[in-house]
């Protein structure tokens, strides 16, 4: 009985031998499925849907939207008690900020992209809450002119992060149906600041004094831009797009570099040569930028021709230095930095956005931004976290600086991007013919 189990096993293994033998004569090898490393083929909207769930769910449960005393934790509900010592209860980001204006409109498009209130609901409930709590911390200034607390940056903002992102979701709030609160005592100063307050180089071009004096930072366009674009639409003054279209414009004349097809992200007017480095988060602002304008900018625009000629040769620059795994390097052009997330899902929310406007071709951009888009979702953890970003940066002038920032999963800049690109995913892959055909994915016409 043993001596049958033996040779039965060789027959077995040698069957098994065969079937491994898979040579051009035996087998049509074009047909050999690739060992992807990241998941290749057609996003499904169920999958994204289920990404977008995942973040919602840890951001709604560690943003919360309450006060408390910075000494005795006491929380404070009784909004005409706030004093110097209020602060926001702790969370895992910030309720003002930048990155959060982002996710503002990241929840925003989700709901409207998934038909689930619940994002939209996010970003209302939120913003009223800060709507409520403003003539508080106005009336403690009041009492106390030189009191410093956790509004003033959001009063009195010094800086285009201060307010540029958040002015640009809370426009668009302002207008979304069945919002009951009021944004209106936010939104002019932030866009008076923008437009009045912000240094500016002699031909109006948004600059600021750090590093150096002069410096005009990439990021600097979309904390000036969208807001800018919002306003045109929200008060129907051509002033606001004219604004917005001349920032795009005078940034390029000196930061795009037409070779490469991307920015670089700073300029230094008092340097005879500009050291050329294209750090990929900047240029996302600068893409997303682009495309947040042109949903506004009205369609007879004078400058409207010459901001989709720029985000097309924008998208190809960037399409040239996409990697086999569907991300885009900290540094583009320099595939032995590290892959990046937040950028790849800005890039792959404003291509898709620009394929589903008509500014460039899906059968050429929607295959490589289906890949982008798996990338990304192969970062969101089983939490509901973003991982793979890098914390905020400053500008440098050397490759280290660059290569060497941190990545973390609580820096805010990588979950506003996320929701965006999600969003927009589910609807190209609703309104495209999406296949694999002969193994290649590829977008249909």
């Amino acid at each position: 009985m043993k001596h049958v189990l033996t040779v039965f096993l060789i027959l077995i293994a040698g069957v098994h031998l065969q079937a491994q033998k898979v040579n051009d004569s035996t087998s049509p090898l074009h047909l050999l499925k690739p060992e992807y490393e990241t998941p290749y083929g057609k996003p499904e909207v169920k999958s994204i849907t289920e990404v977008l769930d995942q973040i919602y769910v840890y951001l709604d449960k560690t943003t919360p939207m309450a006060l408390e005393n910075k000494e005795t934790h006491a929380e404070v509900t009784d909004y005409s008690k706030i004093d110097d010592k209020t602060i926001f209860k702790p969370g895992d980001f910030r309720l003002v900020s930048y990155e959060w204006g982002v996710t503002y409109s990241g929840m925003l498009l989700a709901t409207e992209a998934t038909g689930d209130p619940k994002f939209a609901a996010y970003t209302k409930d939120r913003l009223k809450f800060l709507a409520e709590i403003r003539p508080s911390f106005v009336k403690l200034e009041e009492k106390q002119p030189d009191a410093q607390h956790a509004f003033s940056r959001i009063l009195h903002p010094r800086a285009l992060d201060d307010c540029g992102a958040v002015c640009a979701a809370m426009i668009k709030m302002q207008q979304t149906a069945g919002f009951d609160g009021d944004l209106k005592p936010f939104i002019k100063p932030f866009i008076d600041y923008i437009s009045d307050s912000e240094f500016r180089l002699p031909d109006g071009t948004l600059a600021r004094n750090r590093p150096l004096p002069n410096t005009i930072w990439l990021d600097d366009l979309f904390m000036s831009v969208p807001a800018l674009a919002q306003m045109g639409k929200f008060t129907g003054e051509k002033r606001y797009f004219d604004d917005a279209v001349k920032q795009v414009l005078q940034f390029s004349e000196r930061m795009f570099n037409y070779d490469k097809g991307l920015f670089m992200h700073g300029w230094i007017q008092g340097m005879d040569e500009h050291p050329q480095f294209h750090w990929a988060r900047a240029n996302g602002w600068a893409v997303m930028a682009m495309v947040e304008l042109l949903e506004v900018l009205p369609a007879n625009h004078e400058g409207r021709a010459k901001v989709i000629g720029l985000l097309q040769k924008h998208i190809r620059g960037l399409a040239n230095y996409q990697s086999a795994k569907g991300f885009w390097h900290q540094l583009i052009d320099r595939n032995d930095s590290y892959p990046e997330t937040s950028a790849t899902a800005i890039y792959t929310y404003s291509i898709a956005r620009a394929i589903n406007r008509g500014y460039v071709d899906a059968a050429v951009y929607g295959p490589m931004v289906c890949l982008a888009w798996n990338a990304v979702a192969s970062k969101v953890n089983g939490q509901g976290q973003v991982e793979g970003t890098c914390v905020g940066t400053g500008m440098g002038f050397d490759p280290a600086f660059y290569y060497y920032r941190p990545v973390n999963v609580f820096a805010a800049h990588g979950y506003g991007p996320v929701l965006l690109a999600g969003a927009e995913m589910i609807q190209l892959i609703k309104t495209h013919k999406v296949e694999v055909n002969d193994t290649a994915l590829q977008f249909l016409k």
